[in-house]
């Protein structure tokens, strides 16, 4: 059903765009405030506002999360309706108008909505019904608009590229690209290529290309894991953000690029920036507005919200039926303490539905044990106090303890699962033995029975 919602303040000037909606068979409806917009028409429905133009101060600024709006003004300015356009808006007309002027803009305004919801500056689907994630998305909409950097924290699986896009589509850089890159995906001496591209010193040579800074040039840049980026390539990208400008490698041409940059971290990056591997004042850049992502243990109001969205998602994708989860299946899910976070819920709920021979969801596919893995209060650092080698009164500094752990278990773990225990990336894991000496042992031991493993065990 096509709505039409007036804000008006004038009963007359709404009685006369009403007959000409009704007249059309455009269901008109009268708001009181912003506020009421939301609550008279839904996100799916084809909407348009039509306000009154000596409201637009207070409309202007909220443009952005608003369906196209119409103004109407009895004594019409150029400067403004240049300035509402230019702010967003659908249309502005000089009332009174003919009946069918007011139609014609209420269906290019429609017209204009439905390629709005099929644009990147649809809502990106970030879920829960917590306080905490309700204020999380509060600011997401308060900070989406501006350009200011953010820097994203949180665990592994907490949702923080959801993060990065949807600040990605509030902003009016929405319809730009946004381009995103994993710091810790390269190995060492390639991202700086990837990130600033490559060039000669005319710039003719055929190798010449540009790097993702330029590729996101009038959009925005998503930095994951920018703790991995090594010193030398932290300066450059500072300087980037100082100037405005960018150099490829190897060329002394300076080009100017207008990125939005949002960047994110699992660590801690003022202690990084404490032990000298982190850059203070890029870190100040981009720390400009910072957003912590809580791990799914922190909103348990939100788990079963998100188990039967990904369950609806997956059985569309999998041509399944529509599926449930039983009493006790949602019983486990709410015992569990999801060191994973939403990507291990994600993983629970696919092996499920992939087993189950039926629409009804039982516990036991879920293959969760609560009495498994970590209690729910234990942060990474904790788990990974338990789970470590004893530390003796000489080892005083993080690079003891990191030369203690790895050579105690490097026998038994893969590179990966070391660097998972960790905390870091295998990339860091690689530096690190490079610069304290550590070799990668050739012949691993296979006297440790499985089941004692220290690490296994916890």
């Amino acid at each position: 059903m096509t709505k039409a919602i007036i804000l008006h303040s004038d009963p007359v000037i709404r009685t006369a765009i009403a007959s000409a909606a009704d007249y059309q068979g455009i269901t008109a409806l009268v708001a009181g405030s912003i506020d009421d917009i939301f609550a008279l028409g839904g996100p799916s429905e084809p909407v348009c506002i039509i306000a009154d133009a000596r409201a637009d101060n207070d409309l202007l600024p909220e443009l952005h999360r608003l369906p196209p709006v119409i103004f109407l003004s009895s004594d019409p300015e150029l400067r403004a309706a240049v300035t509402a356009i230019k702010a967003g808006a659908s249309d502005y007309l000089s009332w009174p108008c003919e009946p069918l002027e007011l139609i014609a803009a209420i269906e290019r305004s429609l017209a204009e909505r439905s390629r709005w919801d099929n644009s990147p500056r649809a809502a990106c689907p970030i879920l829960g019904d917590s306080p905490t994630m309700r204020g999380l998305l509060d600011t997401i909409q308060r900070i989406g608009p501006s350009a200011a950097t953010v820097l994203i924290s949180g665990e592994s699986g907490t949702g923080k590229t959801l993060i990065a896009n949807a600040l990605h589509a509030a902003s009016p850089r929405a319809a730009a690209p946004l381009i995103t890159l994993n710091c810790g995906s390269l190995p060492p001496g390639m991202i700086e290529t990837e990130l600033f591209g490559y060039g000669s010193a005319d710039e003719t040579h055929a190798r010449s290309r540009p790097g993702l800074l330029e590729a996101a040039d009038g959009g925005t840049l998503f930095l994951d894991d920018i703790d991995e980026l090594e010193l030398q390539t932290q300066t450059r990208l500072l300087r980037v953000l100082e100037s405005g400008e960018l150099r490829r490698i190897g060329s002394s041409i300076c080009r100017p690029v207008s990125i939005r940059l949002i960047t994110s971290t699992q660590r801690d990056l003022p202690l990084l920036v404490a032990r000298r591997s982190f850059r203070e004042d890029l870190y100040l850049r981009l720390s400009v507005v910072k957003i912590t992502v809580p791990p799914l243990r922190q909103r348990p109001e939100d788990i079963l919200l998100l188990a039967e969205s990904v369950l609806a998602r997956l059985s569309m994708r999998l041509g399944r039926e529509p599926s449930r989860l039983d009493g006790e299946a949602r019983k486990a899910l709410l015992g569990y303490h999801w060191p994973g976070n939403v990507r291990e819920l994600e993983s629970a709920i696919e092996r499920a539905l992939v087993l189950s021979d039926s629409p009804v969801i039982p516990a036991h596919l879920l293959s969760l044990n609560s009495a498994e893995g970590f209690p729910p209060a234990a942060t990474p650092a904790a788990r990974l106090a338990s789970a470590a080698p004893a530390v003796n009164a000489t080892q005083t500094t993080i690079e003891d303890y990191f030369v203690s752990f790895v050579l105690t278990y490097q026998d038994q773990f893969s590179e990966t699962e070391l660097a998972s225990r960790l905390g870091i990336s295998r990339k860091s894991l690689w530096e690190r033995r490079q610069r304290l000496n550590i070799p990668r042992s050739r012949l691993p031991s296979r006297l440790t029975p499985l089941g004692n493993n220290p690490l296994r065990e916890a």
